[in-house]
């Protein structure tokens, strides 16, 4: 690299001799050729400039020489220190690595220490095991030869024994579950209730539907038979009627299952006894004109249940219904104002609750829809009624509702407890309905029975119209714990067997007697 610069230089400094010459030649041909000698004395001077040039260019040469020259001697120091530093970085991982490893090589001979011990220990606990097994097994031999039983017969012996235990200690946690529920849940349904009963002011017995006429005298009597009893006859074809004239003064009865149909005949017979124009034409007539008066009458009825309710948006067809029950009677009670108390409990309710009250007056209201139909189509009129509510495009929770307030479904929601609860309430007040005494005294029997089949049952007693069943049991085969699983299975049972309004308490008494006698 040196010897290129200075060649480079030598040939710059040349370059310039060479061209100074030229232009000194230049000048002296100009004036006349007689100054040779000058032209002389000028190349000498040009070629001691060169001189002087070229050894100027070697001196500049050399110092750039001096000065590359000292560069790169600092920059070889500086890598030789670079790399001292680097060759001391790498003996101390060196050395580094030679500790980690002695570390490795110490902890892979206590790690073979600790596995050399456990295997030991584990023989050791191989040998215990087996000799536990001897001595379990002769163990389980001595108690068989003394006890006189296999082992899987104390096993059932002892799962007997703890089924027994763990059947009595439920029994205390559902007696304590029971008693704490009670002391709210008692007090809250009492709440309700008797706020529902003291919002509703229904008379506790609705009227029921006539089914005689009183005659004015019993002269009366021939002209409604008529000639060869034609007339009564009439009567009876027009309105699908009996009518029944007996010996009973003054009064004629009329008999029919369908009690739209008895409300057209006794209108019809009181206007024909009024009018007294007593003859086939008549007749026909006569219940033409109330079984229209009866139908306006119904819608009337219906549209005005709503109304007082509150329910609006019902089909026409339902609200038809719903007049048609206020011929309708069950166990003496007018179901359309049953129907009316249910819708105005269940709203009483439902506020008392938080729930949605138009909604439930709404199923109240509709719950014993079925009962308009139920002599016409055969089924429950629970179920029937949850088919007219379909089919009318009621709600799915109201025809649920209405379904399941019997348990003929199963109930999903509050709206469903809550109508039967409402229903139960209207039906089982007292003097709401009447019922015939055999019914009531084969309930009694029923309830009796059914207490009596059960073990450790001693005597059972219906009392209270029914309402109660108390029950004594034998105290030597039923423990207090028991008494209380006792009396939730025989409520089940009634639930399950009989059908009744309102609900029946069931109680169960429970004494030990100890007696002795002083001679």
């Amino acid at each position: 690299m040196d010897n290129t610069i200075i060649a480079v230089l030598i040939v710059v400094v040349a370059v310039a001799a060479f061209a100074i010459a030229w232009i000194l030649g230049r000048k002296a041909q100009g004036p006349a050729a007689g100054g040779r000698v000058d032209t002389d004395k000028l190349v000498e001077e040009a070629q001691k400039q060169a001189e002087i040039i070229r050894k100027e260019a070697q001196l500049k040469a050399k110092e750039e020489i001096l000065a590359q020259r000292a560069k790169f001697e600092s920059e070889l120091e500086q890598r030789k220190v670079d790399v001292v530093r680097q060759e001391n970085r790498l003996q101390q991982r060196e050395e580094s690595q030679g500790r980690k490893e002695d570390n490795l090589d110490k902890r892979d001979e206590k790690l073979n220490e600790v596995e050399r011990k456990l295997q030991s220990r584990q023989s050791d606990l191989d040998k215990r095991h087996s000799i536990l097994q001897k001595r379990e097994q002769e163990i389980v031999s001595n108690l068989e030869r003394i006890s006189n039983m296999s082992a899987e017969e104390a096993k059932e012996e002892l799962m007997a024994n703890m089924v027994s235990e763990a059947r009595h200690e439920s029994a205390k946690m559902v007696r304590e579950i029971d008693d704490e529920a009670k002391k709210s849940a008692d007090k809250k349904a009492k709440e309700y209730i008797s706020l529902a009963i003291q919002r509703y002011a229904g008379d506790y017995v609705a009227e029921r539907t006539v089914s005689s006429v009183q005659l004015p005298n019993e002269e009366m009597k021939g002209r409604i038979i008529g000639r060869e009893g034609r007339n009564i006859r009439a009567i009876e074809a027009a309105t699908g009627i009996d009518l029944i004239v007996d010996d009973t003064p003054e009064t004629v009865l009329l008999s029919g299952y369908n009690p739209v149909r008895r409300e057209v005949a006794r209108i019809a017979l009181e206007r024909l006894i009024s009018d007294g124009r007593i003859h086939p034409a008549r007749i026909e007539e006569v219940v033409n004109l109330a079984a229209k008066d009866v139908e306006k009458e119904i819608q009337e009825a219906g549209e005005q249940a709503t109304f007082d309710v509150g329910v609006h948006g019902i089909h026409a067809e339902l609200v038809t219904l719903i007049g048609r029950l206020k011929y309708r009677t069950s166990f003496a009670q007018n179901v359309l104002a049953h129907s009316i108390e249910v819708a105005f409990l269940c709203g009483v309710m439902a506020a008392e609750l938080g729930l949605d009250v138009k909604k439930a007056k709404r199923a109240g209201l509709l719950h014993d829809i079925g009962k308009a139909v139920d002599h016409e189509v055969e089924g429950s009129h629970a179920i029937i009624g949850a088919d007219l509510a379909r089919k009318y495009r009621e709600p799915q929770d109201i025809v649920h509702a209405i379904a399941s307030h019997h348990d003929d479904q199963k109930q999903e929601s509050i709206l469903d407890v809550l109508v039967q609860s409402a229903d139960a309430l209207s039906a089982a007040r007292p003097g709401a309905r009447r019922e015939m005494l055999e019914s009531y005294v084969k309930r009694l029997e029923d309830l009796e029975k059914i207490a009596n089949d059960f073990d450790g049952v001693g005597k059972s007693f219906a009392i209270q119209a029914g309402r109660e069943l108390r029950i004594m049991v034998m105290s030597d085969k039923v423990d207090d714990d028991n008494a209380m699983l006792l009396s939730k299975d025989i409520a089940r049972k009634v639930e399950q067997e009989l059908s009744y309004p309102g609900q029946i308490k069931i109680t169960v008494i429970r004494e030990t007697r100890a007696v002795d006698y002083a001679k």
